[in-house]
């Protein structure tokens, strides 16, 4: 079966045709271009530029040469590294948090198929319709009485309930091939060992997915540290930044921007194949 487009193949046989039709997509794709990368790509070029070149002709490529020194003051005048390692062990522990939950709870609703498997997938979808402000007092309320204010656990145990990365997770166990299963628990492989010896090694491409998803959610979030983490010691470079930003130069703040991206510029480069060829979601959405 052929491909089928808006146009046909006699369509594209014709020159003035085609030449339209390749003049517009090089047009979309060089919009998309300044539109997904062009942000990127401006704060890399003004985390090295002066201040004064940057507000005089903020497109202009270094018109005055670089300034290096931006970074390194950045990093450790404005002790950008500290909330930097934050972030990283915010992150961490919300990454390890989610995927142990996700893993887990997908896995017992998808292989060990419980009684009441269907009425617990949809109390775990219902929760999606609730929206996080609606949470956000009661959540609170409980990590004080937990004492876990000023604590890294109050991000990580709430980040652990994502109803989303659960049903992802779900729905891949749920096209993983139960030929599988069987010949393990024939071979006498309990719940443990089939979970750990056969479905987490099929199901690199989701847990690839399920990291990034947690990593740059962690790595983003604002509200919630910025309530249960209100000690500037153990901030996060989303709540820290912003109070910073009055206090520290142009040139330096978006150096220390700059260097907040690296992470989630870095995970999406190792995982893009994932994202652009879809592999890892085809079998969540199937069925």
């Amino acid at each position: 079966m052929t491909d089928r487009g808006v146009l046909s193949s006699f369509d594209w046989r014709r020159g003035r045709v085609r030449g339209a039709a390749r003049l517009a997509h090089t047009v979309l794709l060089v919009l998309l271009f300044l539109a997904g990368l062009g942000p990127v790509l401006w704060l890399a070029k003004s985390a090295i530029t002066p201040t004064q070149d940057t507000l005089r002709d903020p497109l202009a490529l270094w018109p005055n040469g670089f300034d290096f020194a931006n970074l390194a003051t950045a990093w450790t005048r404005v002790k950008i590294d500290e909330y930097f390692l934050n972030t990283v062990w915010i992150a961490a522990g919300a990454w390890l948090v989610q995927l142990l939950v996700a893993t887990t709870a997908g896995f017992a609703l998808s292989v060990l198929r419980p009684r009441y498997r269907k009425a617990l997938t949809g109390v775990v979808l219902a929760t999606l319709f609730v929206p996080a402000v609606v949470l956000l007092v009661p959540l609170y309320l409980t990590v004080v009485d937990l004492s876990m204010i000023n604590t890294f656990w109050a991000v990580w145990l709430p980040a652990g309930a994502n109803a989303f990365n659960i049903l992802l997770v779900q729905r891949f166990f749920d096209n993983l091939p139960r030929e599988v299963f069987e010949a393990a628990r024939v071979d006498g492989a309990g719940p443990f060992r089939l979970f750990w010896s056969i479905v987490l090694p099929l199901s690199r491409p989701i847990l690839g997915v399920v990291s990034v998803f947690a990593v740059i959610a962690a790595w983003k979030d604002f509200l919630w540290p910025m309530l249960v983490l209100p000690d500037p010691a153990v901030q996060p470079l989303s709540v820290r930044l912003p109070a910073l930003q009055r206090f520290i130069e142009l040139d330096v703040f978006l150096a220390a921007l700059a260097i907040s991206t690296v992470i989630p510029v870095a995970l999406f480069l190792a995982f893009q194949r994932l994202f652009l060829n879809g592999g890892a979601l085809s079998g969540a959405v199937k069925g």
